[in-house]
């Protein structure tokens, strides 16, 4: 695009010039370029001339590159699956349904829990009227709500989305936990952190992320973030409290926490650790749809009284980022080892299922070259396209990251991004059906330096395939990337590979620069 701007700005330039004019300027600047050149010649000379001797005459005007050797040499690659039981959980989005892959015969559920951010206020701001205010009462003339939900926003979801689902919106007894690293098989439920005594709140939903209540005119409304299909949970009924005091609802327990004591909503801690810890959103019947939840709010109406007149308020609590939201994922673990055990192919399977280990000759690659430089390696991995007669809705990664098999859980942990050194990441090519890594040169360089420094581990040559999801900063005139996190959606493919590969060996295409100097 640049080229283009730049010659069309010349084209400019000349437009009121004729053919004549610009033949004329041509030969005027080919001339003041002779002249110019002739003096740079000239200087040289002279420059030359005063040196004692003309031994190096020869070397001063022989470039350097003239001084290496190239050579070029190719080497095969080893990969095998590997069964992953777990990854980090902190993407954007959070995930629920239950899907079954067609193609493998394996199932996953997703689940999944949410805070509430509660804003800062400032100034003494408060987030609901004055309580004298409030025209919502019960026949005591306590404040209560209206109504109270919890509404489920779905960005984007995959498979039949007529399909009914269940879901169970499970209270927790306790938080999760702040400044801590979860991993897609932690489970609430598990470690005892939902109320269960008989008075827990727990609602079920059935529901379709297509809303069928709506009109087919408004549902092609639909159409990004701003516009998304919704799941609304009612929270209308009977609310004991975990002392076992009872309010009309939910909405009204929210309410009365605030009027008791409004410190508990100056913040989201104050508020996860004294009134709301948050809730578990199970699916827990239906197969067949897996959604990607952009966003879950906690929502009471209520009404109140100013200048005479009634009015309907809402205080709108959401799971934004500042709070704390978990995957749970459930894999068919047996049928995912039979998977990764096939070894005529190796797999890539999301979310938390099967990634490809690749094994680099880097020995292979340094023998007979210790001396040389490693100025190229590249690797290109062939996607296995499904069988014709198996439709799935699972589609291939977009992008693949590259990064030393000892470095699989650090890289998220620290919040790392890929340097074009030790990790790499590799777009898929629908052209091509192929994933190309251009050049791990680095990365050859590195691992073979560990091992003659004795640094090597059991896993020194040994990278990992994983498939992520980048964040990117983007600006008028530039893009980078923010933040690299496992692919949480449904993703699967099969790649040329695996120690019964009976298709074209994966290959490893180096380049060496060999100096030539005595």
């Amino acid at each position: 695009m640049r080229n283009s701007i730049i010659r069309y700005a010349r084209i400019k330039t000349l437009s009121g010039i004729n053919y004549k004019d610009i033949y004329h300027l041509r030969f005027s600047i080919s001339m003041m370029k002779m002249k110019f050149l002739s003096g740079i010649v000239l200087t040289s000379i002279l420059l030359i001339s005063c040196d004692d001797t003309t031994d190096t005459l020869g070397n001063s005007l022989t470039n350097n590159v003239d001084q290496f050797q190239i050579i070029t040499d190719t080497f095969n690659v080893r990969t095998r699956s590997v069964v992953v039981d777990s990854v980090l959980s902190r993407s954007q989005y959070s995930y629920l349904g239950h899907m079954k892959d067609p193609e493998t015969g394996t199932y996953v559920t997703s689940n999944y829990t949410t805070q509430f951010a509660v804003m800062e206020s400032f100034d003494e701001m408060q987030i609901l009227p004055k309580k004298d205010s409030i025209f919502s009462r019960n026949a005591n003339g306590e404040i209560i709500a209206d109504s109270c939900r919890i509404q489920i926003y779905f960005y984007s979801s995959m498979g039949d989305s007529l399909n009914p689902m269940r879901l169970t919106a499970y209270e927790m007894k306790t938080p999760v936990k702040e400044n801590e690293l979860y991993y897609t098989n932690f489970d609430p439920e598990a470690e005892g952190m939902l109320r269960s005594d008989n008075k827990a709140l727990k609602v079920n939903k059935v529901y379709t992320p297509v809303d069928l209540n709506l009109k087919d005119s408004l549902r092609g409304m639909i159409v990004d973030k701003t516009n998304m299909e919704t799941v609304s949970i009612p929270m209308n009924t009977k609310y004991y409290d975990v002392d076992g005091n009872e309010y009309e609802n939910y909405g009204t327990y929210i309410m009365r926490k605030y009027y008791e004591n409004p410190d508990f909503f100056k913040n989201s801690y104050n508020f996860i650790h004294n009134v709301c810890p948050g809730f578990y959103i199970k699916s827990t019947d239906g197969v067949g749809v897996m959604s990607e939840v952009y966003l879950t709010d906690l929502v009471t109406y209520y009404q109140y009284e100013s200048n005479d007149s009634v009015y309907t308020g809402s205080l709108l609590l959401s799971g934004t980022k500042e709070v704390l939201q978990t995957t749970n994922i459930q894999n068919d673990r047996n049928r995912i080892e039979q998977l990764a055990a096939d070894s005529s192919c190796t797999y890539l399977k999301t979310p938390a299922g099967i990634f490809t280990e690749v094994t680099l000759p880097v020995d292979e690659i340094k023998f007979g070259h210790e001396r040389d430089t490693v100025s190229s390696a590249k690797i290109v991995f062939n996607r296995i396209n499904a069988d014709d007669d198996v439709k799935t809705p699972y589609i291939a990664p977009t992008q693949i990251l590259m990064i030393p098999a000892d470095s699989l859980y650090s890289f998220f942990e620290e919040n790392n991004l890929p340097d074009n050194k030790t990790s790499f990441v590799g777009t898929y090519s629908g052209k091509y059906n192929t994933y190309t890594f251009n050049n791990i040169s680095t990365l050859i360089s590195m691992m073979y330096e560990n091992k003659r420094n004795g640094k090597a581990t059991e896993n020194w040559n040994k990278v990992v395939l994983v498939p992520i999801t980048i964040s990117y900063n983007e600006s008028s005139s530039s893009s980078s990337v923010t933040n690299v996190s496992n692919e949480m959606s449904l993703r699967s493919t099969r790649l040329v590979g695996g120690y019964r590969n009976s298709r074209q060996p994966i290959k490893i295409s180096v380049i060496y620069n060999r100096f030539t100097k005595d």
